[in-house]
């Protein structure tokens, strides 16, 4: 589990690190000074993506017997935790640190990057991820998908 986790970190750094915050990073000049209240709203964005995305990891790493990394995938389906609200938890939470920050810096580059990032999550699931998931997993990720939306977060009790 121990070369999971550091293989988890190690692309958590590269990869998401890179789409959610060094990209963002450089893109943030020129925004505009927004109220405070945004400003604490996109921090609130910025920690909670980073919370989900974490939550994930480790689900993929402890339950998935996994990585996050396409090459390391889990290998045992994961529907637990955010897993029961959306499909893509990962990618929401990815979303969520970058337009966390687009309102922090109040940076419409930022904002209009996110935007470009969803599309290409999107694009990303629909023509390899999904497809790679029901070669691996057939019917019990069949199942799965009839219960959980792919994007739109539910929230079900129980």
């Amino acid at each position: 589990m121990i070369w999971r986790l550091l293989k988890t970190l190690l692309f958590t750094a590269v990869v998401p690190g890179t789409v959610s915050v060094y990209l963002p990073q450089a893109l943030k000049y020129g925004g505009t000074e927004l109220a405070v209240a945004w400003r604490y709203s996109g921090a609130a964005l910025v920690v909670c993506g980073a919370l989900i995305y974490s939550w994930c990891a480790w689900n993929f790493v402890s339950k998935g017997l996994g990585t996050p990394a396409p090459i390391a995938a889990p290998r045992v389906l994961v529907v637990s935790g955010p897993y029961r609200c959306t499909r893509n938890p990962m990618y929401v939470g990815v979303a969520g640190v970058i337009f966390g920050q687009a309102l922090f810096y109040g940076a419409k580059t930022v904002a209009i990057y996110g935007c470009a990032v969803v599309l290409a999550f999107h694009l990303f699931v629909l023509l390899y991820e999904e497809p790679a998931l029901r070669r691996q997993f057939a019917a019990p990720y069949d199942e799965y998908c009839a219960k959980v939306p792919r994007w739109i977060l539910r929230v079900r009790r129980g």
